[in-house]
């Protein structure tokens, strides 16, 4: 089934000059909302697959386990709108129980991705209007108009994202989504938990080396959009658990001196030298609580897996 897709525009030019100026920075950085093209997405859906990411599967538990109860908070004809929609398997429990839903609004940067994904969920739903909005979600962005009138909406962000904010950025994000839902409005949000270190460090270090890869790509991307010219063989995956912040860094490391041509411009890396792709930070449920808090945000249940290593919280706005 064919669906109409929202798209706005995603500047190249803007994307350019954000990729240079993190580049061009005393500690080099680049946004992991990068990473989400289609192989990139592809290959996020490969590492939700291994053993050593505990992320996806224990939250999936949690979500089979308390659908009912998070549908029944949700409460009927919602429009629900998940923000980086990526394989949409979580999703799939969600449409599965809510009662009447309005519409389901998919929000992603990644166009072929996002519409391949609304287009088997239209396949597989047609009694619910689906509704893809092609944006980069730390922007803002217009909402499309379902056919009925929603009697609330229920912003959906699993998998933790809200993880590769910091907590200024996270609290600026909701905020965002508390205009987005309005008064009566509610967010459904994935929270990954402190816990061990080797346990996190596992999880974005798979022996199978797709973390890797997945990292990688950021730089296939940027030579592909933006005239670079890396060699991904010239870098080196890593990613450290950072206690103090309770954060991982995801990194990739220059393993030679170097000069990376981009749009133009040159880019320096001396041996060892390294970019910044990616933090998770990991949250106690008092820290996020009150970040929800000064986002006029108001917990109203939490669910967790039995050791504790991830959260799926319901918030109202205030």
């Amino acid at each position: 089934m064919n669906v109409k897709m929202l798209e706005h525009e995603i500047g190249q030019v803007d994307e350019r000059s954000d990729i240079l100026d993190g580049l061009s920075q005393d500690q080099k950085q680049l946004s992991p909302k990068y990473f989400y093209d289609e192989t990139g997405s592809r290959l996020f859906d490969q590492i939700c697959d291994l053993p050593e990411y505990y992320l996806t599967r224990t939250e999936l538990g949690i979500m089979r386990e308390h659908v009912e109860a998070m549908t029944g908070l949700m409460g009927p004809r919602a429009s629900i709108i998940e923000l980086g929609s990526g394989s949409s398997l979580k999703t799939r429990i969600l449409l599965d129980h809510v009662e009447e839903p309005a519409a389901y609004v998919p929000v992603d940067i990644s166009r072929d991705h996002l519409l391949k994904t609304a287009g088997c969920l239209a396949d597989d739903y047609p009694e619910i209007e689906i509704l893809p909005v092609c944006a980069d979600f730390t922007q803002s962005f217009e909402l499309p108009e379902p056919a009925v009138e929603p009697d609330r909406h229920v912003v959906y962000f699993p998998g933790s994202t809200i993880g590769n904010f910091s907590r200024d950025d996270a609290i600026d994000l909701l905020k965002q989504v508390r205009q987005v839902v309005n008064g009566n409005g509610a967010l459904l949000i994935g929270v990954d938990l402190i816990k061990p270190r080797k346990v996190v460090e596992a999880a974005y270090n798979d022996t199978a080396g797709v973390t890797a890869k997945f990292n990688k790509n950021i730089l296939a991307r940027i030579n592909r959009d933006h005239a670079g010219a890396f060699d991904p063989s010239r870098f080196e995956h890593d990613a450290v658990y950072d206690e103090e912040h309770h954060r991982i860094e995801m990194r990739l490391i220059s393993c030679e001196e170097q000069d990376i041509p981009i749009a133009g411009q040159s880019i320096h890396f001396e041996k060892g030298e390294y970019i910044v792709t990616e933090h998770s930070h990991k949250y106690s449920i008092d820290e996020f609580g009150s970040i929800g808090e000064e986002a006029e945000f108001s917990l109203k249940d939490i669910w967790t897996d039995p050791d504790q290593l991830f959260s799926v919280q319901f918030l109202e706005a205030i």
